[in-house]
């Protein structure tokens, strides 16, 4: 069996036959080895393996034959994360009675003989992929449901995980901002988003010179209203100031424009869009991208993200294409992530999860 050595630990290990199933079952000892055996089902407990109706993809039982049912002949697999797209069982129930080669730890698994720590996993006779699928360092517990997933999957298991939220009332909204959009360098003001600049805190309201609630999607792309969510989404709702806000009125987002706002330099617009300044271009695309993952069919409207500018009333934001470079062009900073932070301990307990991995957007809209 050929394998590179950083996946396997040591030139030994390479070089080494697979062990059986039984060799596996009477060496557990805590050492690394790869092991080859017919997959067999997926275990929920000490003494049950079932064949169907697989639960999640965290484990799988391995034999000496595809036809073994007795659970003192399996050695049970513990799926770490990076795999669990490819190797569990509820993903991949084809995998039963196939003969597989699995690598890690030779240590009990549901208090049964068993092989943890997986680091790599192939075909019998095939040399194992390079783990490319494997989650980030930040996939959080948080996460777990997500980790590991790509495309249409992990949007669904992002949605499922953040949909679950504290409701704020749009009065609420105005002394959450002022938390959330502290200026780090005075904790009397906030920072507003196209401008720039740092306001006061007291300075909210509807007047010139104030800064007021701006929706990043806006409410007459749905339409939503301001009842609870998704109008009172901490998420996407920056202070801004009033004109500026007025002026960014409901228009998509794209790059260039041939007019400019003398209270938000560095952004630019035309009559179908604007371009905010470098600094926020990145935390615009994460907030358009969490909207369209948090609210799907179920809530009180499907949004979606689509390459057009002239999206009018309709349910839709753009231009998907621009907004992916601008999260690339512009990662995650110190303040957004704060930001998450705090919206997330103090106020709605759900997370962006573009801030926590700006590059799950790339998997979901590839």
């Amino acid at each position: 069996m050929l394998a590179a050595v950083g996946l396997y630990g040591s030139t030994a290990a390479v070089a080494a036959a697979p062990l059986t199933v039984a060799q596996a079952i009477a060496t557990q000892n805590g050492s690394s080895a790869t092991v080859r055996g017919y997959v067999v089902g997926q275990p929920t407990a000490t003494t049950t393996v079932i064949r169907s109706g697989y639960p999640n993809d965290y484990a799988l039982a391995l034999a000496d034959s595809a036809s073994t049912t007795s659970t003192s002949s399996m050695v049970y697999v513990q799926i770490t994360s990076s795999f669990r797209a490819a190797w569990g069982m509820r993903s991949n129930p084809s995998l039963l009675g196939r003969q597989i080669d699995v690598t890690g730890s030779l240590s009990a698994y549901f208090s049964h003989a068993g092989l943890t720590s997986t680091t790599a996993f192939a075909f019998a006779g095939t040399t194992p992929p390079p783990t490319t699928t494997a989650p980030p360092s930040n996939c959080l517990a948080y996460y777990a449901a997500a980790c590991g997933k790509s495309g249409a999957a992990l949007k669904s298991a992002l949605n499922g995980i953040i949909r679950s939220q504290t409701r704020l009332t749009y009065a609420q909204v105005w002394e959450a901002l002022k938390v959330t959009d502290q200026d780090p360098d005075n904790s009397a003001n906030v920072i507003l988003l196209y401008s720039g600049t740092s306001r006061s805190k007291t300075a909210n309201g509807g007047d010139q010179n104030d800064w007021n609630r701006e929706h990043v999607w806006p409410q007459s792309h749905g339409p939503f209203d301001t009842n609870t969510q998704p109008g009172t989404d901490l998420h996407h709702l920056r202070p801004e100031d009033v004109t500026v806000n007025a002026v960014r009125g409901n228009l998509d987002f794209d790059n260039g424009g041939n007019q400019t706002h003398p209270e938000a330099p560095g952004n630019v617009f035309d009559a179908d869009s604007w371009e905010p300044r470098d600094a926020v271009k990145g935390d615009v695309a994460r907030m358009l991208f969490y909207m369209a993952v948090r609210y799907e069919s179920g809530d009180q409207l499907n949004l979606e993200l689509n390459n057009s500018t002239s999206n009018g009333s309709q349910p839709y934001m753009g231009k998907l294409s621009v907004l992916k470079q601008w999260n690339l062009q512009d990662p995650p900073d110190a303040f957004e992530q704060r930001r998450n932070q705090v919206i997330f301990d103090s106020y709605q307990r759900n997370r962006n999860p573009f801030i926590d991995n700006y590059r799950w957007a790339d998997s979901i809209w590839p």
